[in-house]
């Protein structure tokens, strides 16, 4: 009786430590593949529903559902380059999209002038 729970023991002592080494199990972590496009030029120095204005050289993003101030990691799968963004407006009101990126982030990942890439987004709700 007593090997058997210490063996117990032993087992979830082991299977604790495994669930919490791996930071891609934390529960508010999230990762989706969807479909991205960006601002276009004339939405430059317009308000978004931040308040702040669009600055087509700031890392910010446009999103139907995370709140504002959201940092967002998008990566393009393609050639696997990244950028960090911050949410600061919501959009776009297209179902088949998920996220409108700024002109400079979709240059820093490689979509700009695609329209629409498929892009992987990582972010942590608070």
């Amino acid at each position: 009786m007593k090997y058997l729970l210490l063996l117990s023991f032993c087992f979830l002592f082991l299977q604790g430590k495994a669930q919490h080494s791996d930071p891609s199990n934390e529960p508010d972590s999230i990762r989706k593949t969807v479909l991205a496009t960006y601002y276009h030029r004339k939405f430059e120095g317009r308000r978004t529903t931040s308040g702040a204005k669009y600055r087509a050289k700031k890392f910010t993003a446009a999103h139907r559902t995370l709140p504002m101030g959201t940092l967002v990691t998008v990566t393009n799968p393609d050639n696997g380059r990244s950028v960090i963004v911050k949410v600061n407006d919501r959009g776009p009101y297209s179902k088949k999209l998920a996220i409108d990126l700024s002109e400079s982030a979709a240059k820093e990942i490689g979509i700009y002038r695609k329209g629409i890439a498929k892009v992987s987004l990582a972010y942590t709700v608070e």
